[in-house]
């Protein structure tokens, strides 16, 4: 039933649609009896529109709040790791220790892909962007597991999720692999999540590899803090391909392909490319400047966020890493220069506070990869990889509800109303 009513007219006609309050966040008013009245809304980037109800993630970008099934990113960064937050968000609770380990050995003995997998790779120029493998390849997989795209069997549906969980890490360090012409390193069981990704992208057969624990938990906290993001372009992409009984495979293919796209998946790389412009710390205070300048078109990339009118609660878990891997590396680069700089300044600067210009998760992502050695064309690979969690849960929670429909959003039609046909020897 619906808290309250909202009155709307149009053309001296009322009509009363339903109020919906969810358990937190903005009320929701229900549109859908518009239609029957010859009436649609319009909201181009469906910025005030709800597309589904949800119980996984919820964002208030005013207060700075990130939770998942109820659980704030911070204490979730700071006491759990990846495959326990994959976890909750597939089941809905924090598992025990019994199905946390058996979670773990079924993603665990997932990983491998199937050999005739890596003939796809063959088929892609070495100098092909990774996202554009991940996205074929991905699309791909379907073709191996013909038995379990039942969609409307939770069982099938949740080893589908399994399956891409433990498999994106392996084709996302297959794809790095095939960039820089080395052979494809096969996961191993004994390493953990994060380090075997590490393993599968920088070990060689040459010689042993040994992975650092400081460096692996800094991946683990990447892939934790990119996990999900409440409905984003990828994630509404993925649900809007999956309303129509697309297989996971496909559906998170499209998933990746709308993540591709710079205003979405590119942020951290644009961040560096940002720092690698500034060049030198002599220089800050003329970008500054420039920021400052409304006038300028420039913008410091990797400050603000569109969502979060305050601190990026992940942007807290990612500087503390972000130092604690620069101390273990000790990797003199004038960018970190930059970068640590920059960061000071937002912090302590008049107008940055006041417009609420505090780093993000971006910023610090991208220079915790550089210093760990990826390179910038891998950092939209790794950030599906560690969405591919939050986009299989939305997908499965979609699909787990009565009723769904396919999408099928409207239009405002501003075309030709009626043209007569002119044959082409008299055009």
């Amino acid at each position: 039933m619906a808290d309250k009513k909202a009155v709307v007219q149009v053309d001296g006609k009322s009509f009363e649609l339903p109020v919906y309050s969810g358990s937190a966040g903005t009320d929701v008013i229900d549109v859908r009896a518009l239609g029957q009245h010859g009436y649609f809304t319009f909201d181009p980037g469906f910025m005030s529109t709800g597309s589904c109800e949800s119980k996984i993630t919820y964002i208030d970008g005013d207060e700075g709040m990130l939770l998942h099934r109820g659980y704030p990113i911070e204490q979730l960064a700071d006491h759990s790791d990846y495959l326990e937050l994959c976890y909750l968000l597939l089941e809905g609770k924090l598992p025990g220790k019994e199905q946390y380990k058996e979670f773990k050995t079924t993603i665990t003995r997932h990983t491998m892909v199937h050999e005739k997998i890596a003939a796809f790779f063959q088929g892609f120029r070495v100098d092909a962007h990774p996202m554009a493998m991940l996205c074929g390849v991905v699309g791909a997989m379907s073709s191996f597991y013909h038995s379990d795209l039942d969609i409307n069997d939770p069982a099938q549906r949740k080893r589908s999720a399994h399956r891409l969980i433990a498999k994106m890490p392996t084709l996302s360090a297959m794809a790095y692999k095939y960039t820089v012409g080395q052979p494809f390193v096969h996961p191993r069981n004994d390493l953990s999540f994060s380090a075997n990704f590490l393993h599968m992208l920088f070990s060689v057969p040459a010689e042993e590899y040994k992975v650092n624990p400081i460096l692996a938990k800094a991946m683990d906290k990447i892939f934790m803090l990119h996990a999900d993001h409440e409905q984003n372009a990828s994630t509404s992409t993925v649900r809007l391909a999956g309303s129509s009984g697309a297989n996971p495979y496909a559906c998170i293919a499209a998933g990746v392909a709308s993540l591709w796209g710079p205003a979405h998946g590119g942020a951290n790389e644009a961040c560096l490319k940002m720092l690698q412009e500034i060049g030198s710390v002599d220089r800050i205070p003329e970008y500054v400047n420039r920021a400052k300048d409304k006038d300028d078109s420039f913008r410091l990339m990797g400050f603000g966020h569109r969502v979060y009118k305050n601190f990026d609660p992940r942007a807290k878990v990612m500087r503390e890493t972000c130092h604690e891997v620069l101390k273990e590396l000790k990797i003199k680069d004038p960018l970190f220069d930059v970068a640590m700089e920059l960061e000071r300044i937002a912090l302590e600067d008049e107008y940055f506070i006041e417009k609420k210009l505090y780093p993000n998760v971006d910023f610090y992502s991208g220079i915790i990869l550089r210093a760990i050695g990826i390179p910038t064309s891998m950092f939209t690979v790794i950030f599906a990889m560690s969405r591919t969690v939050g986009w299989i849960a939305h997908w499965d929670e979609m699909l787990g509800e009565k009723g769904h429909k396919i999408g099928r959003p409207r239009q405002l039609y501003t075309g030709y109303t009626s043209r007569d046909f002119v044959s082409l020897d008299k055009r």
